[in-house]
């Protein structure tokens, strides 16, 4: 049964064998309760890389027990990063997490060509799952945080890890709107033009698992009555599980406005790595973070 809700997540890995999950500069409140709560679970185990006297005082305040992590001594920023990138390359865990550090600085140690996780000719992308009251199932988009203007082959490889990630989520055959200003095929629009090519490509089997449609403007990929005022038939109007946005403004601005005003829970992981790694903002909730790391164990 396809998982339509955030804490389901949890309830289905934990039935999986417990994943190690590695995280740079575990030094905020909010990373150390997730992972804590996450290890409760029976999720994860973890390893804490980081300022260790900021970690300890954390786990001293909110009464938690510090010998549920093992830590790894790394104040600065930067070189937490790559010792937490080196140990899941290295095999030591199954994923990465970013605590409190820029995201700059986390993507910067993901992608060095030395110690990073990148396989040659990986393209890496963001990917958040977001549960809104509103609407009746998760929503899976991207990308919203790391390619900033995506030609045609980046396209086609986030429509390929959103129908990854909504196949981990039991999602059987999902169904994807690729967004534009506007559901007509117009093409002076390079959103409008790079939808229906990857629409076609769908229909000929060049993109598989999913039923895909573009270009759709966002009232009509969510809202059914929209489409059927416009005329528009879609089998994935109103009902839309995965949504790739033309660029990172279009993306970026839904999901804040999602998160920061209409107030969603979302999870959010950053693929096209070697393992999955959880990538939210510093200023998210631990449940978020909960949420992030459930993800990334369901698609690892």
């Amino acid at each position: 049964m396809a998982i339509t809700k955030l804490d389901q997540m949890l309830e289905a890995v934990r039935s999986r064998p417990t994943k190690k999950l590695i995280v740079a500069a575990a030094n905020d409140g909010h990373t150390i309760q997730a992972i804590k709560n996450a290890i409760d679970a029976g999720i994860v185990e973890a390893v804490l890389v980081g300022d260790e006297s900021k970690i300890l005082e954390i786990c001293n305040k909110e009464g938690y027990d510090p010998s549920k992590f093992q830590i790894i001594i790394e104040p600065n920023d930067d070189r937490a990063a790559l010792r937490a990138v080196a140990m899941v390359n290295d095999g030591e865990g199954d994923l990465l997490m970013k605590g409190n550090l820029s995201t700059d600085k986390y993507m910067r140690a993901i992608l060095n060509k030395e110690k990073g996780l990148m396989a040659p000719g990986a393209i890496l992308t963001h990917v958040a799952v977001i549960q809104s009251a509103s609407y009746h199932k998760l929503m899976i988009v991207g990308d919203v945080a790391v390619i900033p203007a995506p030609d045609l082959k980046e396209k086609t490889a986030i429509l390929n890890y959103l129908i990854n990630t909504a196949k981990s989520l039991q999602i059987e055959t999902p169904k994807v709107a690729i967004i534009a200003a506007s559901e007509q095929v117009l093409p002076k629009l390079q959103a409008c033009a790079d939808a229906a090519l990857l629409s076609k490509m769908a229909d000929r089997g060049q993109i598989k698992g999913a039923i895909v449609d573009g270009p759709l403007a966002l009232d009509v990929a969510v809202d059914r009555e929209s489409a059927e005022i416009k005329g528009l038939h879609s089998p994935v109007s109103g009902d839309v599980d995965c949504m790739l946005f033309p660029n990172i403004e279009a993306g970026n601005v839904f999901y804040k406005c999602m998160t920061k005003i209409v107030g969603c829970q979302v999870g959010a992981i950053v693929a096209g790595a070697k393992k999955p790694c959880v990538l939210s903002s510093r200023g998210d909730s631990a449940m978020t973070k909960l949420y992030s790391i459930a993800l990334a164990a369901l698609t690892a």
